[in-house]
């Protein structure tokens, strides 16, 4: 049977929308504008003029423009990166801060290839020249280069979300080397910019932005990290351990607890166990807090706030009117104004939303942690990719290349240091996921649902269980099952996740929770199938399972349920009276094995069906009843004209050697059942 793979997240990953909302420029964003002509070629002329203001204005107009994709290819044929990218250098601030958010725009609306042609046209070198001034400049400065901060740090981050160009590009040239060498000092100086507590200020939003920025450049970029200086490592910690109170604040230290996990490598010998234990003492201070309170106590907060702010503003309207002396024959304007002052007060209430911040702080911090704890779960491999791409019967036998290239086993727990282990364990970390695995509460999802403004949070407070299911899948993967609270802690998880997948059907039609839950419930299944566990799950169930998986889009949701089917069928055919049962399981994983348009899926059913019915007297009596004999021999012919005909336009090199060890299998298992077959006969 095909092993669940560790799940892996890398910047870019995380979100299922594209690009996060805050990576534009928010004031300028109008979704609902409809698509206009863009008149591209007047406003790069303009971006030439001698006038400050005329530059300015082009800047801003471009800025609005981009977010209208449709616009953004005449851009692009004009060369609008070259023309902005000199005047991030501009002699007027303004002109910088717009320029900045233009490109900043630009590249959020334009996606992937955009920022990797951006990187290309080398708007690496303007912005990284402007950051170093930024960099340079001092604190009594910082009003003045605020908002040109805040626009360049954030194209930074969204060049190295999307493209990851500082480690792309960062073996190119000797100048783009640098380029890359600034981006990582500016990333680590403005994430300590301001000394004690207005490092948190958000008002700016540089500190936040840069540590985004940080997490995304340190990953996987060897090239930097060589040039690691301790004094940066120790700026570092010193923003982890400064633990604050506020969302903010949290949710910045676990962006940089983040950063240090990836430069894990380049930690002294002598800090390793205790900057590990203060990144995951991080991680579980943001799991531990239960989302939904917080957010029903902020909410409950900001209506008390608004109701005294607006009884204020009521007083005051009643005081100004009481002074008031109504001259003759103006007795309605006065009253009129009277009236209006009394019934219209939201021109005088203050436009912050700190609690709503603070709430989405708070799931952004949940999210994050969560999704480094899914990495501290997984091998390095870089092989740990989704099932779909690596869906076998038996990976040891397709390629014996794959051990020796670093392929990772399910139950092997030596892909945790014992320095990662202990430190997951000493801080209750699987227990904290467990509990973000549940729905979210009730009463938060009602609140927001009562809010336009807050009703965003309910789609994040979502994606955190989902990233707890995975973080779950990986936890289950690297872990020894005595670490894991034993055989009976198994089989209340595996009730727990029984009843998240089948309990909540108009949530399991989610595609990204039935991906996290299926492959968490797959990882469980299968070490409780190894220690001979039993299993929670009824074919009834099952089917149900079974059925909304094939109307999934998701290739990984169906092979996860697929795999699920195969685990509990073999576990089944060796128990007694399991006849109609496996007929059922059978009938379901030939269905899909015929009819599945994916080659991947089609090889996991088969896989599943090697398993269920490889062995036992129940096995073979379903087997003959479903006549899976016949099925499999039509089956043949089909899938190996198939594989040949789309195998190398379709599917990767590894897909393509599961596969073709699944057709081997697939003749030798119609080999075994004609031998059993024979020998009922004689």
């Amino acid at each position: 049977m095909g092993k669940s793979k560790n799940k892996k997240f890398k910047r870019p990953q995380f979100s299922a929308d594209g690009l996060p909302v805050s990576l534009v420029k928010e004031e300028d964003v109008e979704e609902s504008e409809p698509a206009v002509e863009s008149p591209a070629a007047e406003l790069l002329d303009k971006l030439q003029s001698p006038n400050a203001d005329v530059r300015e204005y082009a800047c801003a107009s471009i800025s609005r423009m981009v977010q209208q994709s449709q616009v953004i290819p005449s851009f692009l044929q004009r060369d609008a990166v070259r023309c902005l990218g000199p005047l991030l250098l501009d002699r007027s601030l303004a002109v910088r801060e717009t320029a900045a958010g233009a490109l900043r725009n630009l590249s959020a609306c334009g996606g992937f290839e955009v920022c990797e042609d951006m990187v290309k046209q080398d708007v690496l070198t303007p912005l990284t020249a402007l950051l170093q001034e930024v960099k340079d400049s001092s604190g009594l400065q910082w009003h003045t280069v605020e908002g040109v901060a805040n626009e360049a740090v954030n194209l930074l981050w969204n060049l190295c979300w999307a493209s990851g160009c500082a480690a792309a590009v960062s073996g190119a040239t000797v100048s783009q080397r640098r380029a890359g060498c600034i981006c990582w000092s500016v990333s680590v100086s403005h994430t300590h910019f301001f000394p004690g507590a207005e490092l948190m200020m958000l008002d700016s939003g540089v500190s936040l932005c840069a540590a985004h920025c940080l997490h995304a450049v340190t990953e996987e970029n060897s090239e930097l990290l060589g040039g690691l200086q301790p004094s940066v490592l120790r700026l570092l910690e010193s923003v982890l351990m400064d633990n604050q109170s506020g969302m903010a604040n949290l949710q910045l230290r676990t962006l940089i607890a983040g950063a240090v996990w990836n430069l894990k490598g380049s930690l002294p010998a002598d800090r390793q166990a205790q900057t590990l234990s203060a990144v995951v003492a991080t991680l579980a201070q943001a799991v531990e807090l239960d989302s939904g309170l917080v957010i029903l106590e902020l909410h409950a907060a900001e209506t008390a706030r608004l109701r005294a702010t607006a009884d204020g503003v009521h007083e005051e309207a009643t005081e100004v009117m009481e002074q008031e002396e109504p001259e003759e024959g103006d007795g309605e304007m006065t009253n009129g104004r009277a009236a209006k002052r009394d019934n219209d007060v939201s021109d005088l209430l203050p436009a912050t939303d700190a609690e709503l911040r603070e709430a989405t702080a708070l799931l952004a911090a949940q999210q994050t942690s969560l999704e480094i704890i899914v990495n501290m779960c997984c091998s390095d491999d870089p092989s740990d990719d989704e099932w779909e791409e690596m869906s076998s019967s038996d990976e040891s036998e397709m390629c014996p290349d794959s051990m020796s290239e670093g392929g990772s086993c399910l139950l092997s727990p030596l892909c945790l240091s014992a320095e990662v282990h202990s430190a997951l364990l000493n801080h209750s970390i699987p227990e904290k996921v467990l509990r973000k695995t549940e729905f979210p509460s009730s009463a938060a999802v009602e609140v927001c649902n009562k809010s336009l403004a807050w009703k965003c949070l309910i789609k994040k407070m979502q994606r955190v269980q989902c990233r707890a299911l995975t973080c779950l899948h990986n936890i289950l993967s690297s872990m020894e099952v005595e670490a894991l609270g034993g055989a009976t802690a198994l089989q209340t998880l595996a009730e727990h996740l029984s009843k998240l997948v089948f309990g909540m059907p108009e949530v399991s039609k989610q595609e990204e929770f039935l991906d996290a839950a299926t492959s968490a419930l797959r990882s469980l299944l299968q070490i409780m199938a190894s220690r001979s566990i039993p299993q929670c799950i009824s074919p009834q169930q099952l089917m149900g399972l079974s059925e909304a998986a094939t109307r999934c889009d998701m290739v990984s949701v169906r092979v996860n349920a697929l795999a699920i089917l195969g685990i509990t069928g073999s576990t089944l055919a060796r128990e007694r009276n399991s006849v109609d049962s496996l007929q059922l399981i059978g009938n379901a994983l030939l269905e899909v094995a015929t009819r599945d348009p994916n080659m991947v899926v089609c090889g996991e059913a088969l896989d599943a069906l090697f398993d269920v019915f490889a062995d036992g007297k129940e096995a073979e009596q379903a087997a003959q009843n479903i006549r899976l004999l016949p099925a499999l021999k039509a089956l043949q012919p089909v899938f190996k004209a198939k594989l040949r005909k789309e195998g190398k336009g379709k599917y990767s090199q590894d897909q393509l050697c599961v596969l073709d060890n699944i057709r081997i299998n697939l003749r030798r298992f119609i080999g075994y059942l004609e031998s059993l077959d024979r020998s009922a006969s004689a």
